[in-house]
């Protein structure tokens, strides 16, 4: 028997979110409202405060599994798995903002399954509504070799504090936050954050730069620093006072101009950064807020290895080119597993629960890239994993690449959406699989879609993005995709993509695969490439792709990918921006 290092017993877990109080007012609310003591709009105000949205189906739901810092122990992903069998037709989608959600959830087994999360410490408390949202945070804090300290325990520690705070669920528009600590990166987004914490050194003091206002949709805007150094004690304090100014100026009357972004807008950067500081004095002036760090689970120590596999099984090799990255930890990788457009059986839930306590370190990180990423599997194991992976059909290679495309639920089931975002974004998945030519030849991008402007599938920060829209063709509405080049986040900042042309849904892959063969040919090695050329050349690139007279269209152009009755824009109130 050899000796490497492996991770212990899974500790007990880290302490649940939950509080089963919340579902039991969920439920006396909801029977306020069916009694008519509680009206319509307090209802909706309510149950989406309890993380349950409705779609433009009736009698169905959408449920948002609130999960700080990307967290899930092997017990969460148990009641992942009972959820999604039961109540959201066998399987969860992993989200740009690390949670986990499950759409079309009769009405009737709503408090069923807040009750089985509730049970396992997962909470849907202010995943949704005007609160402060689900705290995302790099999945490889305390494993990256370029972070300046690992960050988990003060994402948990913000996520905690915040809860349920005094301000979090009476804002006057959701409020995002992230936490990271890569140097040279953002990978945790924190430039289109409402709020961002970036883990920073200086000298020998370990602290955070701190970031807001950042935001996508309509109006877009990178993050603005209000203070460039919080030292760890003060870190508390310095959120407390993002959340109090945007709770006092934040604009009440108009919930499309309600973010922060364009409360800052407003009154101007200098003038905030004034309503900052005055804030962290009160706070001070208060008593400030002590810095209590949650226990962490324990580090990884030397045991026995019982089991090994000697020869890779086919394909190890390519899975693991793109799937496997070597952590600061010697002898460990993290290892990456693509879930296609962010979804995961319940099936494949269950299977992962034994194999990250006999792998990993006892516990998964949900990504903002839609995937999930097992951390702390002793170098010695990986061909073993893999096999495992196989088995439970989660060893897709390509993870992080151009390939692993990523999209929004779409008008599937959002009341906001034009398009069926998810159709293209498959679309897309299959082409790229099926040209790993393309895929190894353009370096530096990535590919993200969206079904409306409001861009909750990131698409406005895409090497190449799509967001869904409508054109008219006959006098009958068609689907249609606008295209952006150039988006991305920088280590000091977001950059938005250019809008360069709007094609028919049905022609997107193809503008896809034109646009990777431009790039490919001018020997592009990043996504700052598409700076460099003229708008009106990106424009050409795609331009007979863009036209299509009423003459030329076919049946296909009026129905939507992946749908197969007639393209209609359905309009609504989407809870989303609610």
């Amino acid at each position: 028997m050899s000796v490497v290092d492996v991770p212990p017993p899974p500790p007990p877990g880290r302490l649940g979110f939950a509080r089963h109080e919340d579902v039991d007012l969920f439920v006396q609310k909801l029977e306020d409202f069916e009694s008519g003591k509680l009206s319509a709009d307090d209802w909706r105000g309510f149950r989406l405060l309890n993380g349950v949205y409705g779609q433009r189906q009736d009698g169905v739901m959408m449920i948002r599994a609130k999960l700080p810092g990307g967290f899930v122990t092997p017990a969460q992903l148990e009641a992942l798995a009972v959820v999604a069998e039961r109540f959201g037709g066998g399987k969860g989608h992993v989200t740009t903002r690390q949670n986990v959600q499950y759409h079309f959830v009769p009405t009737a087994d709503v408090e069923a399954a807040l009750r089985i999360l509730a049970d396992s410490g997962i909470t849907t408390k202010e995943a949704c509504g005007h609160s402060v949202r689900n705290w995302t945070c790099c999945p490889f804090a305390g494993v990256a070799n370029d972070e300046a300290f690992d960050p988990t325990p003060y994402v948990e520690a913000l996520a905690r504090h915040l809860l349920r705070g005094p301000y979090s669920s009476t804002l006057p528009r959701k409020l995002k936050p992230s936490l990271g600590g890569c140097c040279g990166t953002d990978c945790s987004q924190a430039f289109i954050n409402d709020l961002g914490f970036l883990a920073k050194k200086r000298g020998d003091e370990l602290g955070f730069q701190v970031v807001a206002g950042g935001g996508l949709s309509t109006l877009r805007r990178s993050a603005i620093t209000v203070d460039e150094f919080v030292p760890l004690s003060e870190t508390l304090e310095a959120a407390d006072a993002v959340v109090r100014v945007f709770h006092r100026i934040g604009n009440r009357n108009n919930k499309a101009k309600a973010r922060l972004k364009w409360a800052i807008d407003k009154i101007g950067p200098e003038a905030f950064l004034a309503e900052y500081r005055a804030e962290r004095e009160k706070i001070r002036a208060e008593g400030g807020v002590p810095l209590v760090l949650p226990p962490q689970p324990a580090p990884p120590t030397r045991r026995p290895l019982l089991a090994q596999v000697t020869d890779p099984d086919p394909g190890y090799a390519e899975w693991a080119q793109h799937n496997v990255r070597p952590q600061k930890q010697a002898g460990f990788s993290s290892v990456v597993i693509r879930l296609v457009l962010g979804d995961i059986s319940a099936a494949q839930l269950r299977a992962l629960a034994p194999l990250i306590v006999q792998y990993g370190e006892g516990e998964l990180r949900t990504t903002n890239e839609q995937n999930l990423v097992l951390r702390f599997v002793p170098d010695a194991r990986l061909p073993a994993l893999h096999r495992e992976l196989v088995r439970i059909g989660l060893a897709l290679g390509g993870a992080n690449t151009l390939a692993d495309v990523v999209s929004c639920p779409g008008a599937s089931s959002c009341k906001l959406a034009v398009t069926a975002s998810r159709g293209l974004g498959g679309q897309l998945t299959e082409l790229l699989d099926r040209r790993p030519d393309l895929v190894n030849a353009a370096h530096g991008l990535d590919v993200k879609v969206s079904g409306c402007p409001h861009g909750c599938g990131q698409h406005y920060i895409a090497g190449i993005g799509f967001q869904g829209g409508m054109r008219k063709l006959a006098g009958r509405p068609a689907p249609q995709y606008l295209v952006y080049v150039g988006g991305g986040i920088n280590a000091d900042k977001a950059e938005f993509g250019r809008l360069i042309g709007k094609v028919p849904a049905r022609r997107a892959g193809a503008t896809l695969e034109r646009l990777l063969d431009f790039y490919i040919a001018s020997g592009a090695t990043s996504r700052a490439f598409w700076g460099t050329v003229p708008a009106d050349k990106l424009k050409a690139a795609i331009q007979d792709l863009t036209e299509l007279k009423d003459t030329e269209a076919v049946e296909s152009d009026f129905i939507d990918l992946g749908e197969h009755k007639a393209f209609e824009v359905i309009s609504g109130e989407g809870e989303c921006a609610s």
